[in-house]
């Protein structure tokens, strides 16, 4: 079931893929981007944290914190996404229980959709290749900003190239 503004958002407690401990109680008086993705070495996938890392430190100086969530095993996100040096906590989710939590959905329009389009083809140019694809392929993303454990903005993808606008996290943040 998909979240919405004003929703409390679902509560997880897992560990990241350094083995730190997290849970959204961990977060209680901040702002926070909950982002999940498709697999590890999805091209699409890796240009948006690509693009996240690039305003990391302007985002979190506005006091924004971050999580990402794969559905791919810990050793493929090291091996992945992990060459990007991530300064965010990425948790991996195979079983995908906090994607159901969150109500992430899959299409396959939404991935023949996005899988032709210029943010693909802005991915490969940027040397972000499809390697080993692990879980539903046609999973789409999804972004949440969440303020004090409540969701201020639910976006799901209706693509798989489809994310949460950068100038919609700034906003977020005045």
């Amino acid at each position: 079931m998909r979240l919405k503004a004003g929703d409390v958002a679902k509560d997880f407690s897992l560990e990241d893929i350094s083995g730190k401990q997290l849970s959204l109680a961990d977060f209680k008086d901040k702002k926070l981007l909950l982002s999940f993705y498709r697999y590890a070495s999805c091209p699409l996938c890796n240009l948006r944290v690509s693009q996240l890392i690039q305003i990391y430190d302007e985002l979190k100086s506005k006091g924004l914190c971050f999580i990402a969530f794969f559905q791919s095993p810990k050793e493929s996100i090291e091996k992945y996404v992990g060459i990007q040096n991530a300064p965010f906590p990425i948790i991996s989710d195979p079983e995908r229980k906090i994607y159901k939590l969150y109500g992430v959905e899959h299409s396959w329009i939404g991935y023949l959709r996005g899988g032709i389009s210029i943010t693909m083809l802005r991915a490969l140019w940027k040397g972000f290749m499809i390697g080993k694809m692990e879980g539903k392929k046609n999973l789409l993303p999804a972004d949440f900003l969440i303020d004090n454990i409540k969701v201020k903005k639910a976006y799901y993808g209706k693509t798989i190239s489809d994310n949460l606008p950068i100038d919609e996290i700034k906003e977020f943040l005045i």
